[in-house]
């Protein structure tokens, strides 16, 4: 049976098409699942993408996770159904309290549009299984409200986890504490991350590279393997 993969698209969504693209060239099925049906269809995990959702009103991301939508993916997440949150869908997985911390605005105040070098820091989530540790990926990066923060006991706290997903190398291109450029809750189902998987998925489109694919092959194992 082919695993489904649901992919929210939200007023301001951007990428939710990209995603749908990247999840089906891993081999699952996209599935569109619009913000104000509580209904999931009965996809086996779900990607929250990236864009402005509502114009990044409030904050980057506050008012989407008051979508019903996110209702029933607050639900599903805490019982164990995987949830990537990519860039702003990184935002609204902090706004919606299953990952800890906030993002505020690039330190320099600039929307930045780069290909991003990161490190894999942890390649035992739901996401990330077909990385090795300590790899170095590049990744299209574009964001205005990039710079991840969190309070010291939060941070040492991630650390001493391992729940830190992935962090900048080189460079860091917001300001994010300790080059945090991606996390994951403490069962490994849920992450988030500020630069673009989607983007680097097929050779001739994006950075060139297809870094990002592993991303959708991993949940694509995940879920045929569970």
């Amino acid at each position: 049976m082919t695993a489904r993969i649901g992919v929210v698209t939200f007023p301001g969504s951007l990428d939710d098409r990209d995603t749908q693209r990247a999840i089906k060239l891993a081999g699952a099925e996209p599935v569109a699942l619009w913000h104000k049906d509580k209904d999931l269809k009965q996809v086996d995990a779900v990607v929250l993408p990236g864009g402005f959702s509502y114009g990044d009103y409030l904050r980057a991301g506050a008012i989407s996770r008051f979508s019903p939508v996110m209702e029933t993916v607050i639900e599903q997440a805490k019982s164990g159904m995987p949830v990537l949150g990519i860039c702003n869908g990184f935002q609204v997985l902090t706004e919606a309290h299953l990952l800890p911390g906030a993002m505020l605005g690039n330190n320099h105040l600039h929307f930045i549009c780069r290909d991003q070098k990161l490190r894999v820091e942890n390649a035992e989530t739901s996401w990330t299984a077909d990385y090795e540790s300590g790899q170095e990926i590049h990744i299209p990066l574009k964001n205005m409200d990039g710079r991840y923060v969190a309070d010291e006991h939060t941070l040492d706290m991630l650390e001493a986890e391992g729940r830190v997903a992935f962090r900048y190398v080189d460079f860091n291109p917001n300001g994010s504490l300790r080059d945090i450029a991606g996390i994951t809750n403490e069962a490994g189902n849920v992450v988030g991350l500020m630069p673009h998987p989607e983007h680097a998925v097929e050779p001739l489109i994006g950075s060139g590279r297809t870094d990002g694919l592993p991303f959708f092959t991993s949940i694509l194992k995940k879920l045929v393997n569970a």
